[in-house]
């Protein structure tokens, strides 16, 4: 059987990885090709999953941890796909607080199951808002700088880095930002997308097909620093059942939603990483974003908006930077102000946690420090430093 062509995407949370993961799919199925997705998370009940399969493609989910910690699922994830629809392509997307992949996926997937992936070099997406933060002279980030310390890994170790949302920022400004990041990880392939509105999607599958496997940067990687940043990002999936009065416009209820728990985390100054929704009604079926605290919510319609109705069924998948006790009880707060008087909700499942230490099932690796004018990154400010003051530091 010929090998399937797997392609992980990967990069920090809200960078818009499922955005283009579906443009993706829907590209190549076009184009005649059969394609499986794979989304993961550190739980269950995924908005992700849900939106993926309401668009038509086949999904597999594995939860409960990152591919490297939850290697055997991902294999059995795929197993599966292989085995029901023979795909051609297999899309894969790990949780976003995650990094150190070639090491602990590819190279494994590739030493294990030589004769059934072709492994595609590895993508990492990067919101241009996020990489601001990281570019201030201030060091203005709400993000921890153990937080951050994540994110750089996941820069470190692509083949090739996505500046998405470029159709958000000025020409010039993603101009810039290509650049800075070709000239800060030469070894990468840099290509400004925007998966909201499909460009750059055609070109960066091309660049896939004709190009080497990925996985071949492995990093240094400070397991206790990696750790303590993803515990200090609160989890929370929530199911919620939401009964009416009368029948509502979902549409507008669901960026009222978003807006309230925006406003809701600023006044606990707890920053948002990626909060999203999923509210499907009778005839109506739509996703909400927010991927930071000071940024603005946005909604997705998947379909046509059907008639009003009165009972919807409500997802929300929050991952921001609080205590996760706290997350819950602003989240739970949130709801309840949002439904007043009008709304009743039934919350079937509500789950808070921190992410548990990475313990990867497999590590192979040949470490390649990274450095800067000769000198290994800390962190990821190390790499984003000035040259002048990088050169004093040494």
């Amino acid at each position: 059987m010929a090998k399937v062509q797997l392609i992980l995407v990967g990069g920090f949370l809200g960078a818009g990885k499922t955005t283009l993961l579906g443009k993706a799919a829907a590209r190549l199925s076009a184009a005649g090709r059969t394609v499986g997705l794979v989304t993961n998370d550190q739980a269950e009940d995924l908005v992700d999953t849900q939106v993926l399969r309401a668009c038509g493609f086949r999904v597999q989910e594995v939860g409960g941890g990152c591919f490297c910690c939850r290697f055997a699922d991902l294999v059995g994830a795929t197993d599966k796909l292989i085995a029901e629809h023979r795909p051609d392509v297999l899309i894969g997307e790990p949780v976003g607080s995650c990094t150190d992949l070639a090491a602990t996926v590819l190279r494994p997937l590739q030493r294990f199951y030589p004769g059934r992936y072709a492994v595609a070099p590895f993508s990492v997406v990067v919101d241009p808002e996020r990489l601001e933060d990281l570019l201030s002279s201030k060091a203005t980030s709400p993000l921890a700088e153990k937080v951050l310390y994540i994110y750089g890994k996941q820069l470190e170790e692509a083949d090739v880095i996505l500046l998405n949302k470029s159709d958000a920022i000025s020409a010039e400004r993603a101009e810039a930002l290509a650049a800075m990041l070709a000239m800060r990880f030469p070894a990468a392939k840099v290509m400004a997308i925007s998966a909201l509105e499909d460009s750059g999607v055609d070109e960066w599958l091309e660049f896939l097909q004709r190009s080497a496997a990925g996985g071949a940067r492995v990093m240094e990687v400070d397991y206790g620093t990696y750790a303590e940043g993803e515990a200090l990002l609160g989890w929370l999936n929530a199911s919620v059942r939401v009964r009416a009065r009368a029948a509502q416009d979902w549409k507008a209820l669901g960026l009222k939603l978003l807006q309230e728990l925006r406003t809701r985390f600023a006044a606990s100054k707890a920053e948002v990483a990626h909060v999203k929704l999923a509210l499907t009604a009778e005839g109506t079926a739509l996703t909400g974003s927010l991927t930071s605290t000071r940024g603005h919510p946005f909604l997705i319609v998947q379909g046509e908006a059907g008639a009003p109705s009165s009972e919807a069924l409500l997802l929300v998948n929050a991952r921001v930077q609080s205590e996760p006790e706290a997350l819950k009880q602003t989240v739970r707060a949130a709801l309840d102000a949002w439904a007043g008087e009008d709304l009743e909700l039934d919350v079937s499942a509500m789950r808070n946690f921190a992410p548990a230490p990475p313990q990867p099932t497999h590590r192979f690796a040949e470490p390649e420090t990274c450095t800067v004018e000769g000198n290994p990154c800390a962190t990821i400010r190390d790499l984003f430093r000035p040259k002048r003051k990088q050169h004093r530091r040494a």
